[in-house]
C-alpha cells in the first residue's frame, strides 16, 4: 500500500506550510477574532477549501505548458502572448518582492529586539545584524533544492510544535466571553467580508507554488500522475494550515475577550505580546520573538523562490538569449542581498502600505488568473465545469473587493 505521506510530498507540504505561516500569524487571532467566536466557525469551514482549490488551480496553470517543467513566467507568456506574459510576470514580481523586503526588515527588527530586551546585551549596529541574517538566508537559497527543503523543514517543525503547544497551554484560560458576542446579520457578513483577505494572506503560499509544480513535473513526467501528486501535496498543506493555525486562533480568542482583542488591535502588538502582558507571563514573551523568527525565516524562503522566478522571467523576456539558471541564481542573490540590506538598514515605516498594495495583485494571480485560464486555454479544458472553479472566483472576488475597500476607506 502506497504511503500517504511520501518524503517528497511531505517535504514540499512542510515547505508550503512554512511559506504561508509568516509573522502574520501573530496578528491573525486579533484580526480574525475581534467579532467573537461565531464568525470564526464560518471562516474555518471555508478557509480550507478556499486555500486548497485556489493553489491547486495555480499549480495546474503552471503545469499546463507544452514544455513540461517550465515555471510560471514562461507559462504566462506561452498562454497570454509576449505582452500579456510580460505584464503578468511584472505584476507577479511586484506582488512578491515587496513582501520579501518586509521580511528582511522584520527579521532584523525581531533579532535586534530579542538581543536588547530578552538577552539584555549590547546590540551590534543595524547594518551588521541585517547583513549577517540576510547573507545566511540568501546563501541557503544558493544551495540545491533538497537542502533548501531540509532547512525549511527544520524551521517548520519547531514552529508547528510551538504553535500547537501554545494552543494547548491557553486552554485552562478559556472563558465564555467570545461565545456571548453575537453580531447582527449585517455585522456578521461585514466581518466575513473584511476578514477573508486576512485569511487569504495568512494561508497564502502562492510564491512557492511555481517552484513546487516544476519540482513535481520533474519527478513525475506523466501529467496525470503529476496532477494527482501535487494535489496530494496541496491537500496536506491545507489540512496542516487549518489544523494548526485555526486551533491557535480559536485558543487565543477563547482565552481573551473581544474587548481584549480590540485593545491589542489599538496597541498594534502581536497576540503573543498581548497574552504575555495580559497574563503577566514572561515565558510567552520569550516565545514571541522565537515564533516570529521561525515564521519569518521559513516564509522568507518561499517568497524568495517566487521573487527570483519573477525577476528571472522579467530579465530573460527582455533578452534574445536567456541567462543560464545557475548563473542567474548568483546574479539575483547579489541583487536581493543589496536591495534587502539597504531597506533593512533604512527600516522604512511605509512597509505595511506596500504590503496592502501587493494584496490585490496576489489575489488576482492566485484566484482569478488560473480560473480564467481554465475557461479560455485548451490545455486546461478538462478542468472546466467544476463547482470548485466558481467557488474560487467568488472567494477571490470577495477578497479583492475587501482589499480595495481597505485601501480607500
Amino acid at each position: 500500500m502506497k504511503k500517504l505521506f511520501s518524503d517528497f510530498t511531505f517535504s514540499w507540504a512542510l515547505g508550503l506550510f512554512g511559506t504561508a505561516v509568516g509573522a502574520g500569524i501573530l496578528f491573525l487571532p486579533i484580526n480574525a477574532g475581534m467579532s467573537g467566536f461565531w464568525p470564526l466557525i464560518i471562516m474555518t469551514l471555508i478557509v480550507g477549501p478556499m486555500t486548497y482549490y485556489a493553489h491547486r488551480g495555480l499549480a495546474r496553470f503552471v503545469l499546463s505548458s507544452k514544455n513540461p517543467g517550465q515555471d510560471i513566467t514562461y507559462v504566462v507568456q506561452e498562454h497570454f502572448g509576449v505582452t500579456g506574459g510580460r505584464l503578468i510576470t511584472l505584476l507577479y514580481f511586484l506582488a512578491i518582492y515587496p513582501i520579501l523586503l518586509i521580511y528582511g526588515v522584520g527579521i532584523t527588527n525581531t533579532v535586534i529586539s530579542f538581543i536588547e530586551n530578552q538577552l539584555h546585551m549590547t546590540v551590534p549596529s543595524r547594518a551588521v545584524v541585517s547583513f549577517v541574517l540576510l547573507a545566511v538566508m540568501i546563501g541557503i537559497m544558493l544551495l540545491n533544492e533538497r537542502i533548501i527543503l531540509a532547512v525549511t523543514n527544520w524551521l517548520v517543525y519547531p514552529l508547528i510544535a510551538i504553535i500547537f503547544g501554545l494552543s494547548l497551554y491557553l486552554i485552562p484560560q478559556w472563558n465564555g466571553a467570545a461565545l456571548h458576542q453575537v453580531p447582527t446579520v449585517g455585522g456578521f457578513l461585514k466581518t466575513l467580508w473584511l476578514t477573508i483577505p486576512v485569511l487569504v494572506f495568512a494561508f497564502n503560499h502562492s510564491p512557492a507554488i511555481s517552484s513546487c509544480a516544476v519540482s513535481h513535473a520533474h519527478r513525475y513526467p506523466d501529467s496525470a500522475t503529476c496532477d494527482r501528486e501535487i494535489s496530494r501535496t496541496l491537500r496536506q498543506t491545507a489540512i496542516m494550515l487549518v489544523a494548526f493555525v485555526m486551533l491557535f486562533v480559536f485558543s487565543c480568542v477563547l482565552a481573551l475577550t473581544p474587548e481584549d482583542l480590540l485593545k491589542a488591535k489599538a496597541e498594534n502588538i502581536s497576540i503573543l505580546s498581548y497574552l504575555a502582558n495580559h497574563f503577566d507571563n514572561p515565558v510567552i514573551s520569550y516565545f514571541g520573538p522565537f515564533v516570529a523568527f521561525l515564521a519569518i525565516s521559513s516564509s522568507f524562503f518561499g517568497h524568495y523562490l517566487g521573487a527570483r522566478e519573477g525577476l528571472e522571467g522579467l530579465v530573460n523576456q527582455l533578452r534574445k538569449e536567456p541567462i543560464a539558471p545557475a548563473k542567474f541564481q548568483k546574479i539575483s542573490a547579489i541583487f536581493f542581498m543589496i536591495t534587502l540590506w539597504i531597506v533593512a538598514i533604512i527600516n522604512p515605516s511605509i512597509l505595511g502600505f506596500i504590503e496592502s498594495l501587493s494584496g490585490p495583485v496576489i489575489a488576482m494571480i492566485l484566484f482569478i488568473m488560473p480560473m480564467y485560464a481554465i475557461h479560455k486555454i485548451p490545455a486546461l479544458q478538462k478542468y472546466r465545469g467544476a463547482f470548485s472553479n466558481v467557488f474560487v472566483v467568488v472567494m477571490g472576488s470577495i477578497a479583492i473587493s475587501a482589499l480595495v475597500y481597505g485601501l480607500f476607506k
